[in-house]
């Protein structure tokens, strides 16, 4: 079934009836289908998931026909959700903006980047200390010369750390890229400079904290 924006918000004006608010549950899809509709003119409001099961759970049930009327809801969560809507039992969640969205998958992708770039690191320290080449406390810039130093007359080793290293290579010009861009990006955002002032707050925190409060 088609569920982008365009196709939704093409049903909903096609409906013979006005509608009076439209309920999302919070979801992987839920932010961009809640822009595309707000921006249609649609009122919007976004669930969190939780808080749907909880609430429809707490609603009274003194009747043999209302206890039937909840079972047979209860698998059909769109009609849930219709419910809570009619009556008003929800609270909206606050759906973020693009640019917020934007900074927290970089911040995502950077912390992905530079997770892999520690894995390849640990992996090339454990196989050599294995066969007893220690690379001890080098810097950034001197880890690749110091594995290469390591593994100079050991051809199997060298073909292994050549591998590894040339990944490695990838993943750091790939992370220092992030590393200018997560700065830039702080650098132009006053909100991100002030809660900079707090001691122990960086670029990451301050990104962090102010994509997620917005």
């Amino acid at each position: 079934m088609a569920s982008e924006p365009e196709a939704l918000i093409a049903w909903f004006k096609a409906l013979p009836f006005a509608l009076a608010r439209i309920g999302l549950e919070a979801g992987p899809l839920s932010q961009w289908l809640y822009a595309g509709l707000k921006e249609a003119g649609f009122g919007v409001e976004l669930l969190e998931t939780r808080h749907v099961r909880d609430a429809f759970k707490s609603m009274p049930v003194k009747t043999d026909r209302k206890d039937a009327h909840r079972l047979a809801l209860a698998p059909r969560r769109s009609l849930c959700i219709a419910q809570l809507m009619r009556l008003g039992w929800f609270r909206p969640v606050h759906c973020k903006s693009v640019s917020a969205q934007e900074t927290r998958a970089v911040l995502t992708a950077r912390k992905l980047v530079q997770g892999k770039l520690y894995d390849i690191e640990m992996s090339l320290r454990g196989i050599l200390r294995g066969f007893g080449l220690k690379v001890g406390r080098v810097t950034k810039a001197g880890f690749a010369s110091r594995i290469k130093e390591l593994t100079e007359h050991h051809p199997a080793l060298s073909a292994i750390a050549k591998a590894l290293l040339a990944v490695h290579e990838v993943l750091l010009r790939e992370l220092n890229g992030f590393e200018k861009q997560v700065r830039k990006h702080a650098k132009g955002d006053a909100r991100v400079r002030l809660a900079m002032t707090a001691p122990g707050v960086g670029v990451i925190v301050g990104l962090t904290y102010v994509a997620a409060i917005e």
